[in-house]
């Protein structure tokens, strides 16, 4: 049985409140259009002062991440070490390819809790970020106990749907938040159906320290002007402070 937590001084650096953009494997989550997306999303970020970190494919890291600025993060990461693992990709690879972090257990990938509380111990060791995602407030609890640098609360049922959490279920924001409290977490963010700069402050006004968005940004005509209108819904945030 693995142990729940490893003691080391670590920081969690992202700066909230914060958006999180996971390509996907859209057909511009990769080559030529991602880079510029990439850059385009850079541009809004620096300007806007909001932090943007995204989620790319593996095969992206290493040219994104010497193309921008912003936190790159893998979309997942395998629960093994060095050795005969033909497929998989380990914490060191994405570490090396210049991953800030990753995330784990999106409810298009699932993880076994064994397989979280060893990435998040190893996220730890090689000083990276982490966010867990779960698909309901039930599950706040254990992964706030692991102190990732974030959990991401996703309704599956809602995940590109373009309805918003926060507006079809505002509790499941606020449940969240008051079961990660209970342990002193309080970084939790929002996603799933969000599509407009009011959903966003809805999430952040609710609680919620972000939010995690992919359709509503990747396949949009154009991504840069749906990335700052989200953004936009934080700055409101921000100045009602």
């Amino acid at each position: 049985m693995p142990k729940l937590f490893i003691q080391l001084k670590y920081y969690n650096v992202m700066n909230f409140p914060v958006v999180i953009v996971n390509f996907k494997a859209y057909e511009n989550s990769y080559g030529k259009k991602a880079i510029e997306l990439s850059r385009e999303f850079e541009r809004i970020s620096l300007n806007s002062g909001v932090e943007v970190i995204i989620a790319v494919p593996d095969t992206m890291i290493y040219r994104i991440a010497n193309e921008v600025s912003l936190p790159v993060y893998a979309q997942s990461v395998d629960s093994v070490g060095h050795g005969a693992k033909t497929g998989q990709t380990i914490i060191e690879m994405i570490k090396e390819a210049g991953a800030r972090g990753f995330l784990i257990n999106h409810s298009e990938k699932k993880e076994r809790f064994e397989n979280l509380i060893n990435l998040i111990n190893s996220s730890k060791i090689e000083g990276l970020e982490s966010i867990i995602c779960v698909d309901s407030y039930e599950a706040i609890l254990l992964a706030s106990l692991l102190n990732p640098t974030a959990v991401l609360i996703e309704p599956p049922e809602l995940i590109g749907t373009g309805i918003a959490v926060s507006k079809a279920k505002p509790e499941v924001i606020e449940r969240a938040v008051k079961e990660a409290n209970k342990v002193n977490y309080d970084k939790v963010i929002a996603g799933a159906g969000i599509t407009s700069g009011e959903d966003v402050y809805n999430a952040l006004r609710l609680g919620a320290k972000g939010v995690g968005v992919a359709s509503a940004v990747m396949k949009a005509k154009k991504p840069g002007e749906a990335l700052m209108e989200l953004i936009m819904g934080v700055k409101k945030y921000i100045e009602g402070r």
